[in-house]
C-alpha cells in the first residue's frame, strides 16, 4: 500500500515539474508577407532607426537583457504577420510576427477593434509601450489565444485603447510578440513579466519542444506567403541536414534578445568584416545590418556606392560578376550568404523606390562602430536563406542551410 502511494505521488510530482503533452507537435502557422512604401523613409533609415531603438531599449547593466521598453516592428519594409484568433466566438486580427518584443496585443486597427467575448478576464491592469515611432496604450486581458491548432488559454494580451504611429498604414492589428519573456518587464503599470505566447503553450503541456521554428524562403513576388512559424519543435522539410545551436550572448544589449555570437568574412581570401561579436536575430529587420565600420569595409570591397533614394549600397553588373560570398562563422561552422543573396530582388526594387535596372545590396549600415554589444543584426535578408530556431529552455539559437540557401532568384 505504501509502495502504490509513493508511486502515486512520483507521478504527480512528475507531472508538476514536466509539462504533459496533450496535443501533437509541432504546430505550424502560415506568414503572410506585407510590403510598407509609405513610411516616408528610405529602406536603410528604417532598418537603422529600428536598430538604434533596440540598443537603447536594454540597459547593459541589467547583463541578462532585463527589458525596459521592447519594440515593436512599426515600419519595417518588409513584414509578416499571422493570422491569430482570439476569443470565444473567435475573432480574427492579422499581427507582425517580432522577435524583438515579447508583449502580444491587438487594437491597432480601429476597423477591426478587440470585442470581449465569454473567455475573457479584465485583468484592469494598464499596459503602455513606447517605440521608435509612437507608442500605444490600454489594458490588460486574459483571453483564449488559437494560432492554427494551437489553442492557448488564459493568455494575457494587450488590448490598446489607442495607438499612435503607422500602424493604421499597414493594415495590421498590432503584434505577435516571440522574444524573450524578460522584454515586459515594465510594460504595465504592475510591472510584473508577461509570459509569451510560447511560454504558456509549454505551461499548459501543448508543446512537445519549448522553442519555436523560424522559416522564410526568397521570392521575386511581392505577394508571395513565403514564411512559416512552427510552434513545438522544427519542420523538417524546411532544412537540410543537422541544426547548429549556440547559446544566447551574455554581452548586453544583444543578451536582452534572441542574440548570439558571429564573425563575417568576405570572398576566397576570408577578409574579415567583422569581428567575433555579438548581434541579434531578428525578424523584424528587413535587410543584413553590420556595424559602421565593417559596413564601411564591405563597400571597400565591393566598390559599391551609396544610393541615396534607398539609402543602400548599389553596384553595377561588373561588379556584380566579380561580388563574393560573406562567411558568418556561427558555432564553429560556416554559414554562406551568396552573392546573389546579397541583393535585393531586382523584380522588387520599385518597392524601395529603388531604379528597376539597378542592383542594390542588403548589406546595410548599423550607424554605430563595432563594440557596443550589439554590432549586427541578421534580418530578413539573412533569414530567407537559413532556417533558425528559438530554442527558450535552453536559451540557444539553431541554424541550418535550406533548398534556397545557395538559390540565384535575385
Amino acid at each position: 500500500m505504501l509502495s502504490q502511494l509513493f508511486v502515486a505521488l512520483s507521478l504527480v510530482a512528475f507531472t508538476a515539474a514536466s509539462p504533459v503533452v496533450i496535443r501533437n507537435s509541432p504546430v505550424t502557422l502560415p506568414l503572410a508577407r506585407r510590403f510598407n512604401t509609405n513610411s516616408g523613409h528610405t529602406i536603410a533609415e528604417i532598418d537603422q532607426s529600428r536598430a538604434k531603438a533596440l540598443k537603447a531599449a536594454v540597459s547593459p547593466a541589467a547583463g541578462n537583457g532585463s527589458g525596459v521598453n521592447p519594440v515593436p516592428v512599426t515600419s519595417s519594409t518588409v513584414i509578416y504577420t499571422a493570422e491569430v484568433l482570439i476569443g470565444s466566438p473567435p475573432q480574427t486580427f492579422n499581427l507582425i510576427v517580432d522577435t524583438g518584443s515579447s508583449n502580444t496585443w491587438v487594437g491597432a486597427n480601429p476597423s477591426n477593434p478587440y470585442v470581449p467575448t465569454a473567455s475573457s478576464v479584465n485583468t484592469t491592469d494598464i499596459i503602455l509601450i513606447e517605440y521608435g515611432s509612437g507608442l500605444f496604450a490600454g489594458l490588460e486581458y486574459n483571453d483564449t489565444v488559437a494560432l492554427g491548432d494551437l489553442s492557448i488559454t488564459n493568455q494575457t494580451i494587450g488590448v490598446a485603447q489607442f495607438a499612435l504611429g503607422s500602424f493604421s498604414s499597414e493594415g495590421v492589428d498590432g503584434i505577435l510578440g516571440i522574444g524573450p519573456a524578460d522584454l515586459t518587464q515594465s510594460t504595465t503599470a504592475s510591472g510584473d513579466e508577461i509570459p509569451t505566447i510560447t511560454d504558456n503553450a509549454w505551461a499548459l503541456g501543448l508543446l512537445e519542444e519549448y522553442e519555436v521554428g523560424i522559416s522564410f524562403e526568397p521570392s521575386t513576388n511581392s505577394s508571395d506567403a513565403n514564411g512559416q512559424l512552427t510552434f513545438g519543435g522544427v519542420d523538417n522539410s524546411k532544412f537540410n541536414g543537422s541544426i547548429t545551436y549556440v547559446p544566447i550572448t551574455s554581452t548586453a544589449p544583444a543578451s536582452g534578445y534572441v542574440g548570439i555570437e558571429q564573425s563575417v568574412t568576405y570572398g576566397s581570401s576570408n577578409v574579415p568584416i567583422l569581428e567575433f561579436t555579438s548581434g541579434i536575430v531578428d525578424t523584424g529587420t528587413t535587410m543584413l545590418v553590420i556595424a559602421s565600420d565593417a559596413f564601411a569595409t564591405y563597400q571597400n570591397l565591393t566598390g559599391a556606392v551609396l544610393d541615396n533614394t534607398t539609402g543602400l549600397l548599389k553596384i553595377t553588373p561588373a561588379q556584380y560578376d566579380n561580388l563574393e560570398s560573406l562567411f558568418f562563422n556561427i558555432g564553429g561552422e560556416t554559414f554562406e550568404l551568396t552573392k546573389n543573396a546579397q541583393i535585393w530582388p531586382r523584380s522588387l526594387n520599385s518597392a524601395i523606390g529603388g531604379d528597376a535596372d539597378s542592383i542594390y545590396l542588403i548589406v546595410s549600415n548599423l550607424g554605430t562602430p563595432s563594440g557596443e554589444g550589439l554590432d549586427f543584426i541578421n534580418g530578413y535578408g539573412f533569414l530567407q536563406r537559413f532556417y533558425a530556431v528559438y530554442d527558450t529552455v535552453n536559451s540557444r539559437v539553431g541554424f541550418a542551410t535550406t533548398p534556397f540557401t545557395f538559390a540565384e532568384t535575385n
